[in-house]
């Protein structure tokens, strides 16, 4: 697959996701076969003022390209001149523009889903972007519409194609749906149809036989993982496979429990102690399901109050399953 003139080897991306995709997940699932990932969603605004927080959260290691930061704003000025400071701080491999966001305080303000209320802006914050990201493909991930009976994702997709968008990401359910209810496959293969750029479906991927009957249903040229990968970015091993025809490989009990291990201390390294000690606790939480035993274990990482005491747990748990918890820290180059 092809953006721009970035050449894909996976057509399968991790989805950006606010309070999950940030280095640490992002490295584990770009190793386990992502072909692409994305960083949380970023404000322009925030962008813009260099806001420590901001800018911190846009950092990346080259071990996790090809990478895109996602922005998103409702002043193509602002956006546009967030993508522009993006490309000369940090250089990513995509620049994406959020119109898919359906929370209300985004929203409300012609941000994410917004826009898909005012095509116009739409086209005035793409174009802003396209023209200050430089040779850097800009790409945009939206949802369908506003409501079923307001569906433009084929309008928004002709509009952006001329904008010079790279490729677009289609989430085909509605900002009202918001994650309830099913997507609308036949959305995603209706712009597969009207635009020349690639798609890449997003919405109701839990497996790699759905990707497969994604690609199937649709034409789409790639696929976008979201909430499925939380707890499983195994998944993204099993998709890659699938695709090059080899076979699937189960993910067992020990590895469940030594990935959780291992993304703790890829926390550890890389956040305040504080945030890591919240994030372990998020993510322990998904991946300690499935196997037996988990959810008593899942109880007792949910009720530490300290560091100290989630390394205890994992102490306990490694000796409960009779693995070795000496065993040296997993290198991300070896997942």
């Amino acid at each position: 697959m092809i953006v721009g003139d970035l050449h894909i080897d996976h057509p399968v991306f991790l989805a950006p996701m606010a309070g999950v995709t940030d280095h640490s997940f992002r490295v584990i699932c770009r190793t386990l076969g992502a072909g692409v990932v994305y960083s949380e969603f970023v404000s322009s605004e925030g962008i813009i003022r260099e806001n420590f927080k901001t800018l911190d959260m846009m950092n990346f290691t080259e071990d996790e390209r090809p990478i895109g930061i996602q922005i998103f704003g409702h002043q193509p000025g602002v956006v546009g001149g967030s993508a522009k400071l993006i490309k000369e701080k940090f250089n990513p491999d995509i620049i994406d523009i959020n119109f898919g966001c359906p929370v209300p305080k985004v929203e409300k303000r012609g941000a994410g889903c917004g826009a898909l209320r005012d095509l116009s802006l739409m086209e005035e914050i793409a174009l802003a972007v396209v023209e200050n990201a430089g040779s850097t493909p800009v790409t945009v991930k939206m949802r369908a519409g506003i409501d079923k009976s307001h569906i433009v994702s084929n309008k928004a997709g002709e509009l952006l194609e001329k904008c010079g968008v790279a490729a677009i990401t289609l989430h085909p359910r509605t900002m009202k749906q918001l994650y309830s209810g099913s997507s609308d496959w036949n959305l995603i293969r209706e712009l597969k149809e009207t635009v020349r750029i690639p798609v890449i479906g997003n919405g109701d991927i839990l497996c790699a036989d759905d990707a497969m009957r994604m690609f199937e249903e649709t034409g789409c040229d790639g696929v976008m993982i979201a909430r499925a990968a939380t707890g499983n970015p195994w998944i993204f091993r099993s998709v890659s496979r699938t695709l090059e025809g080899l076979p699937f490989i189960p993910v067992t009990i020990s590895e469940k429990i030594e990935m959780c291990h291992t993304h703790y201390r890829l926390l550890k390294a890389d956040r305040h102690p504080k945030i890591c000690f919240n994030l372990t606790k998020k993510h322990v939480s998904w991946y300690l399901r499935g196997f037996p035993g988990a959810g008593e274990w899942r109880k007792r990482f949910m009720v530490c109050q300290s560091i100290q005491e989630i390394e205890t747990r994992f102490e306990e748990i490694f000796r409960d399953y009779h693995l070795s918890f000496e065993a040296p820290f997993v290198s991300v180059a070896h997942i």
